[in-house]
């Protein structure tokens, strides 16, 4: 399901996702529509943009996911800006891509977030690798004492050498490729490194490491 304000942008985008072998199931054009068309058409991944009237674009994630907790929403914006994206992840969202991204990464970026993949636009990956080299360092003591803090986890050389790639927006397939090694052996190094962090799956990862503010590392 694409949802956007604009006529010419919304049927353009579902009309390239649908030629490349989507099936849309709905299409809206302001929040309240796009709430209740989505309640009743049941998409798998709603593209939504943000700026819409009526009701803004983090509303509308909050009240379908909720809704369906199963539906992957992928933002489409024209903001590349961290607190939109801080936002967005905030309420939901599974992925985010600016729109000056070309149609082949947006159908990429669908199929992805279809398959489970947290999707985000270049320049927000780094946010993931270093929340973990954050996490890998050894953690000072705190000055004046205080309870003592559990130590922050420690991650293996090839976790980390996972963990750089999955930053870096590759899917499990092509990581496996990558360093020659079976996408099971991939797999078990992500859930292995979530154990650590004490979180569920690759979109709570970069949630986690957006919403500690880490667009400077």
């Amino acid at each position: 399901m694409v949802v956007d304000d604009h006529p010419m942008w919304r049927d353009a985008v579902a009309r390239d996702l649908a030629e490349s072998g989507f099936e849309v199931v709905a299409t809206a054009g302001d929040g309240e529509q796009a709430v209740r068309r989505a309640k009743a058409a049941a998409p798998d991944v709603l593209v939504l943009d943000l700026n819409l009237p009526g009701k803004p674009g983090v509303q509308v994630c909050k009240e379908v996911v909720a809704d369906r907790p199963t539906l992957r929403v992928l933002v489409l914006s024209a903001s590349g800006e961290h607190a939109d994206v801080l936002e967005a992840v905030k309420s939901g969202a599974t992925g985010y891509l600016v729109k000056s991204a070309s149609t082949e990464e947006l159908q990429d970026a669908v199929r992805r977030t279809a398959a489970g993949d947290p999707v985000f636009t270049p320049g927000l990956a780094g946010l993931v690798l270093g929340e973990y080299r954050r996490l890998a360092a050894e953690p000072l003591p705190a000055a004046g004492g205080g309870p003592e803090e559990p130590k922050a986890p420690r991650l293996t050389d090839r976790e980390t050498e996972v963990l750089r790639l999955v930053a870096k927006g590759l899917s499990y397939k092509q990581i496996a490729e990558r360093l020659v090694i079976s996408h099971r052996t991939v797999q078990n190094h992500v859930q292995n490194t979530l154990g650590k962090l004490q979180l569920h799956n690759r979109v709570e990862l970069v949630r986690y490491a957006i919403e500690r503010g880490l667009d400077d590392e």
